[in-house]
């Protein structure tokens, strides 16, 4: 018989897995974007492939309500300038968790993945072309923002996988 990816790991970690997201899944859906979900489902599954996994710990709601945390202060979820918007508080509220819970297991998650303020892999694809991040490579030991530069240096930068996709106005 052999193993498959689904039946690996911790007793119960597929189950909390599932439960997590279908939690995350319904809040995003509810009250935020579908991105927002599917950047959730990424989220716990990077974590439950941790080991040891951090998601046998603690309520699933927590755990659920510390993915969407986390995506959101990538993404700015908390700034009203933004869209979606939503305070942390309420965010939290729609988990039935306590902000200081949600914030606390977010953190956590961050240091873990060491994941940051406009994260690339945690940015909604939507909010890419915006990112001044996605566009800064090295070139020659300078860092410097691809968009100012020719279209075949893009075109080469793109190729490379070093920005996720080509810039519509370019300066060359």
């Amino acid at each position: 018989m052999t193993t498959t990816r689904q039946s690996r790991g911790p007793d119960g970690l597929k189950e909390r897995l599932d439960a997590i997201t279908c939690i995350t899944d319904g809040v995003c859906h509810e009250c935020l974007t579908g991105e927002y979900a599917v950047l959730s489902r990424e989220l716990a599954a990077v974590l439950a492939r941790k080991r040891p996994s951090p998601l046998m710990r603690a309520h699933v709601k927590t755990w659920a309500c510390a993915i969407v945390y986390t995506i959101g202060s990538v993404n700015f979820l908390f700034d009203p300038s933004q869209q979606p918007h939503l305070l942390a508080r309420d965010l939290c509220a729609r988990f039935g968790v306590s902000q200081s819970a949600g914030a606390t297991r977010s953190r956590e998650i961050m240091t873990l993945l060491r994941i940051g303020p406009l994260d690339l892999r945690w940015s909604l694809p939507s909010t890419l072309p915006d990112n001044p991040l996605a566009w800064m490579v090295a070139m020659n030991g300078a860092i410097v923002d691809v968009r100012m530069m020719p279209r075949e240096i893009q075109e080469e930068a793109y190729a490379l996988g070093l920005i996720p996709l080509l810039p519509e106005n370019h300066n060359a």
